[in-house]
């Protein structure tokens, strides 16, 4: 999916300086330990070491090189006790969250046989509720992952569930580094009237380290007119590969196959579409335009369905009635692997027990139920203008939905959803829908949605991501509340 780039985490050993003098080689065999800690973690970001802190001096100094390195996470690696003050210096210091890593290198001691040395080389539990309360006095934010550094026969899942905490506190890391570099184009203007769309820019560079560019549709004209005739037929050739080309809906009059001139045109706008994310350097895109009596930027505005898809499966997602807010979601989902698609409240299924969701388009072609299919419109509904848009399902098998939205006083709220995608007819009018089933039944499920004053819009995922989704809430410090049997708020880094 997305090319991103990786986090830039910091990997720190603690241990007590006054334990190596008394017992011969510990030292070495805790930092054996934390070597094989980096080596792991660098396979899902990038490392750098600050070494094994044993005192409060290498611990300010550590703190002072882990800024200077600019790094994203900390994590730290409790090898044996050390006093609290070897470690506190070091989060204040860098001045980022920091996951404590529990992680016993033996699933249990050989009590009869085991010296003091010994213990002291598995006794990482020791001085954990000690930093803990360090942190909680010092009011500073912090997780934890208790487990082993290594499996042993007859003795997995305490190795397996803390390396799979530990991998989704780096993809997280990841898209909040990626969120804070971003580059956002808002084109146009929000559709008119639908309040819950609009949006603070400086609130989101604000919250989210993001840019946001703003576009006029003459940027957007110029390259459209500088495409190249070898463009748009490379962009033909793409479409012909991945989409099916519909007939007329069986139930829809206004959904036709796409007349071959509109086809071109979508093409050649997707054409301008890949200079204007080019020669602005964008990582996503919010876009919307009336357009008036068939003008110039109408025309525009109804080719854009086509190539805003094929972006989004680039992962350069793309929202339209310009919800920067949804657009953010998307992109988020998206760095953590799973697509992230445009998507709306559809309809209740009161029969079978689902919820239908889908949009005129764009669609993430990468998490499509085969081949997505393209539909002419004669009218794009309460929209001006006519033209090809995308038809499609999501995958069938588990699926995330995640909103982000904002509260009265003007923070940023992610509220999300774990269900499944069910198989079965979808409507045939020449927009993605897709049958949803969550936790609570449709009725249930609607009102706590509601409840939690969502946008308009939500980006649709695969997979069951919301573990995930709680450790980026709480490295972008936003709110985050799930809705299910067991749905709770979980609150951001505060």
């Amino acid at each position: 999916m997305s090319e991103k780039a990786q986090a830039t985490v910091g990997v720190f050993g603690i241990g007590l300086s006054a334990y190596w003098p008394q017992f011969r080689g510990l030292r070495e065999r805790l930092e054996g330990y934390q070597s094989k800690v980096e080596a792991r973690v660098g396979e899902w970001a990038r490392v750098i070491s600050g070494g094994l802190v044993d005192d409060a001096e290498r611990a300010r100094q550590a703190g002072e090189a882990f800024r200077r390195s600019g790094v994203d996470l900390l994590l730290c690696y409790v090898g044996t006790y050390a006093t609290s003050s070897q470690v506190l210096p070091v989060v204040q210091g860098a001045q980022v969250p920091c996951v404590v890593l529990n992680l016993q290198p033996r699933a249990a001691l050989d009590y009869p046989r085991t010296d003091t040395g010994e213990w002291l080389a598995n006794c990482s539990a020791c001085c954990v509720p000690e930093i803990s309360c360090a942190f909680a006095r010092a009011g500073i934010p912090y997780h934890q992952v208790t487990g082993m550094l290594e499996p042993e026969p007859g003795v997995h899942e305490p190795w397996e569930s803390a390396w799979r905490e530990i991998r989704e506190w780096c993809e997280a890391a990841t898209v909040a580094h990626n969120l804070r570099g971003a580059r956002m184009g808002f084109l146009g203007h929000t559709y008119p009237g639908m309040l819950d769309l609009y949006s603070d820019f400086t609130q989101h560079q604000a919250q989210l380290g993001t840019h946001i560019e703003v576009l006029e549709m003459c940027d957007l004209d110029e390259r459209v007119k500088g495409a190249t005739p070898q463009d748009v037929k490379r962009l033909e050739d793409a479409v012909q590969s991945m989409f099916d080309i519909a007939e007329d809906s069986p139930s829809d009059p206004l959904a036709r196959r796409p007349d071959p001139e509109a086809l071109k045109w979508s093409c050649h706008v997707a054409a301008g579409l890949e200079r204007l994310v080019g020669d602005f350097h964008l990582d996503g895109l919010t876009y919307y335009y009336r357009g008036l009596s068939g003008n110039r930027y109408e025309d525009l505005a109804a080719g854009l369905i086509v190539g805003c898809s094929l972006l989004t499966a680039r992962g350069i997602p793309c929202s339209g009635e310009g919800d920067l807010k949804n657009c953010q979601a998307m992109k988020m989902v998206d760095l953590l692997g799973a697509g992230g698609s445009y998507t709306e409240i559809y309809a209740l299924d009161f029969r079978e027990r689902f919820i239908l969701m889908g949009h005129d388009g764009p669609f993430h072609l990468d998490i499509a139920e085969g081949r997505p299919i393209l539909r002419g419109l004669g009218l794009y509904h309460g929209k001006a203008g006519a033209g090809v848009s995308v038809e499609a399902s999501v995958r069938k098998g588990p699926v995330t939905i995640l909103s982000l939205t904002q509260t009265r006083d003007g923070r940023l709220k992610l509220l999300a959803a774990e269900g499944e995608s069910l198989p079965g007819e979808r409507l045939k009018i020449g927009n993605t829908n897709s049958r949803l089933r969550f936790a609570l039944e449709p009725a249930a499920f609607m009102n706590a949605w509601c409840h939690e004053g969502p946008t308009h819009h939500c980006a649709l995922g695969v997979g069951h991501i919301l573990g995930k989704i709680q450790k980026v809430a709480s490295l972008l410090n936003l709110e985050l509340v799930t809705i299910g049997d067991s749905a709770h708020p979980s609150p951001g880094h505060n």
